[in-house]
């Protein structure tokens, strides 16, 4: 499907982000694009999947970024008919794991004591590869938006977040087709990670982007563009794994 007759993309952002994650050539691509600028105050992911949908057609391709694909998920878990195509990106489906609340609640503690520039400052860099953390334009662009988000965006969300849903047993029930994307740098969602994620949705096609880290979308704006662009393009079947410099 292509141009006016396939079903817009609607963006969902991760944790502290909201549309300015996305590459502005996103709005390109051979259909309509929705990206919302955020989930207000929605402190679970079934109210972020249904403000996310309120505003979109009945028929959509998801593109979900860390928490965003979360989101997409329970879209797909409670709309399966509505959903098109299916992008997760950068993310993960575990549930929360030993140590997770306290080192969330620590940086909430954190931002409370000393505001929303502390907690980024801390919490942003490890999401960001290495040798981009060196670029200072890309780092403040994504710094103005996670602050501007605010501490409270930030305590919603991680209450989303702890008390998230298991989703595993969905995932082989997924029929759509669905790309699986990852920064081989991405300390927080590893690809070993994605690797597992892809085998257990039917058909899933995972890309590896070389040198990025958990902000892909705005660390490797041209890799993340050109696979969404594989993705939309993509008869469903299975393909192999593909490491993209």
């Amino acid at each position: 499907m292509s141009g006016s007759s396939a079903a817009p993309l609607l963006l969902l952002p991760g944790l502290l982000c909201d549309a300015r994650i996305w590459p502005s050539e996103t709005l390109s691509l051979t259909r309509p694009v929705i990206a919302p600028l955020g989930y207000a105050d929605a402190d679970s992911l079934v109210a972020m999947a249904e403000r996310a949908l309120d505003a979109a057609p009945e028929r959509v391709s998801l593109v979900g970024h860390s928490m965003g694909a979360r989101v997409a998920l329970e879209i797909v878990r409670r709309y399966p008919q509505r959903v098109e195509r299916l992008a997760l990106v950068s993310t993960g489906v575990h549930l929360p794991r030993p140590g997770e609340a306290n080192a969330r609640h620590a940086l909430l503690d954190l931002g409370q004591a000393e505001g929303a520039e502390a907690l980024v400052d801390r919490w942003l860099p490890p999401m960001v590869a290495q040798r981009r953390r060196l670029d200072e334009p890309l780092m403040q662009r994504l710094r103005s938006m996670c602050v501007q988000a605010g501490v409270d965006t930030f305590a919603h969300q991680i209450k989303a977040l702890l008390h998230r849903p298991e989703v595993e047993r969905l995932l082989p029930t997924i029929a759509c087709p669905t790309l699986v994307l990852v920064g081989s740098e991405d300390q927080w969602s590893p690809p070993d990670q994605h690797r597992a994620l892809a085998a257990a949705i039917p058909g899933a096609r995972l890309k590896i982007i070389e040198g990025s880290g958990h902000m892909l979308p705005a660390e490797a704006p041209d890799a993340f563009l050109a696979a969404l662009s594989g993705w939309l393009a993509a008869e469903p079947a299975s393909l192999p794994v593909t490491r993209v410099a």
